[in-house]
């Protein structure tokens, strides 16, 4: 297994000066054994001719990653830390990431209505002036539109074929809800809201998305079409059915397009380039976004009362203990998950190359970021 496993910080401050007080070396033993226990669990419940891979960061610095089990069955491949997978919905973070941008350089603003760049969108059923969906809206789940278009095989087709499945997908969407009504998640959503960005940008959506967030952050394990020197890297998604059934063509055939979900789910990545985007969201490494716009990202913006707290792009978890910002995902075949708390400097990814059963990533990831910000009580 080629793991490259980061040693953790404070292990090695305690290796490099014996003077440091005793309450430390209690606080070091306790992450090393939160961290052995975290690892322990994911290779106890990981089942056979499977995978997992994760990464921590502590205190705004990554201290671990290491991988599980077998991500290619047919060919034997052991899992590493250059494992790919696919993130889902996580890719929705990137794109409201993107739309910051493009605010933060003048080019849109949030409030502008999206007809401005995409006139297309006055198609949907029941559009009029008291339906202007804006850039907001889109990023906050708040436009009330469907969570997928009533168009057959809208999520199937190749990948360059995604924008004319959104404008065919607009025409057989519609909305659920009232404008700024509640939080109602939308995959479509998202879709027209890649599409207008790429609109005022007047450059390709995975273009933008590669020059503003994959190559500043050196996120280069990170990807909307897998190159073939990589594809050796890719794991191999298991469709998880009932009774425990596996199904092997439905991923494999996803890769080669989703129809219109390409800013919304359309991106491959690995635990380790994930962590850089964590980070970079913190507040730390390479600066893309004001502090400002960062804020506005992880801050509330759906209606009070909601059964979901969601920002732009992130989905929010607060308690007494702390804030939790991030994004899960779920295609066939992949599950992801990443969290992270802000004020500490702490977060979790977990990636997998099958869709049900244990681990499960979603619940270990939050717990294990309760568990740091509790040892940094």
């Amino acid at each position: 297994m080629k793991n490259s496993v980061f040693a953790l910080l404070y292990v090695l401050v305690i290796l490099g000066c014996n003077s440091q007080p005793k309450e430390n070396n209690i606080q070091t033993n306790n992450l090393e054994s939160l961290v052995a226990k975290f690892e322990d669990q994911l290779k106890n419940e990981l089942e056979n001719g499977r995978s997992v891979s994760g990464a921590i960061i502590v205190d705004n610095k990554i201290i671990w990653s290491k991988a599980f089990g077998i991500s290619d069955v047919d060919r034997g491949i052991q899992a590493d830390t250059t494992t790919i997978y696919r993130t889902g919905s996580i890719s929705k973070s990137f794109t409201a990431f993107l739309m910051m941008e493009l605010v933060h350089e003048g080019v849109i603003a949030l409030s502008d209505p999206i007809e401005l760049y995409l006139p297309e969108i006055k198609n949907l059923d029941g559009y009029s002036d008291s339906t202007r969906i804006t850039f907001r809206n889109l990023a906050a789940h708040t436009s009330g539109l469907i969570r997928e278009p009533n168009l057959k095989d809208a999520a199937t087709g190749p990948i360059s074929g995604w924008e004319a499945k959104v404008l065919e997908s607009i025409l057989n969407t519609s909305f659920q809800y009232g404008l700024e009504e509640r939080f109602s998640y939308s995959n479509i959503g998202y879709g027209i809201l890649g599409l207008a960005l790429s609109r005022a940008a007047d450059k390709p959506f995975m273009e933008l998305v590669k020059e503003k967030i994959f190559e500043p952050l050196q996120m280069d394990n990170s990807y909307f079409v897998v190159p073939e020197d990589k594809i050796f890297s890719l794991s191999k998604g298991l469709e998880i059915g009932p009774h425990g059934k596996i199904n092997r063509e439905k991923p494999e055939r996803e890769h080669m397009g989703r129809g219109y979900k390409v800013p919304n789910g359309g991106i491959y990545s690995t635990p380790n380039d994930l962590a850089k985007f964590i980070l970079c969201n913190m507040g730390f490494s390479v600066k893309l976004l004001s502090k400002d716009n960062m804020a506005r990202m992880q801050t509330i913006q759906t209606p009070k009362g909601n059964w979901r707290s969601y920002g732009l792009g992130f989905g929010i978890q607060q308690d007494s203990l702390l804030t939790a910002i991030g994004h899960s995902g779920g295609v066939a075949g992949y599950r992801a998950n990443l969290v992270f708390d802000k004020d500490r400097g702490n977060g979790v990814v977990l990636m997998k190359n099958y869709s049900a059963g244990d681990p499960n990533i979603n619940k270990l990831s939050y717990d294990l970021l309760r568990e740091l910000a509790i040892l940094d009580k």
